[in-house]
């Protein structure tokens, strides 16, 4: 029973980390680089416009950071929970 328990808090705590970093993705992707692109094109970043920058090289920017994020955090939880490789 224990096991199963500690499975699905496991479980459980991935869930929430994904949602949470794919909601970070999701607002920097769409919202920065589709949404509020013409009001982030009258900032100027690195000699282009932000909106357009997001959209081409800021979201996959921050797509890598968050792999790096979720790779880490997971790495913590799979100790927390003792399932490491």
């Amino acid at each position: 029973m224990s096991s199963t328990n500690n499975h699905d808090e496991y479980w459980k705590a991935n869930l929430k980390l994904m949602g949470i970093l794919l909601s970070i993705w999701f607002v920097v992707s769409f919202v920065c680089g589709i949404l509020l692109v013409d009001v982030l094109n009258q900032i100027q970043f690195a000699g282009f416009k932000l909106g357009f920058w997001m959209a081409q090289q800021g979201s996959l920017y921050v797509f890598l950071l968050l792999i790096w994020i979720y790779v880490k955090r997971m790495n913590t939880l799979d100790k927390h929970f003792d399932v490491e490789e």
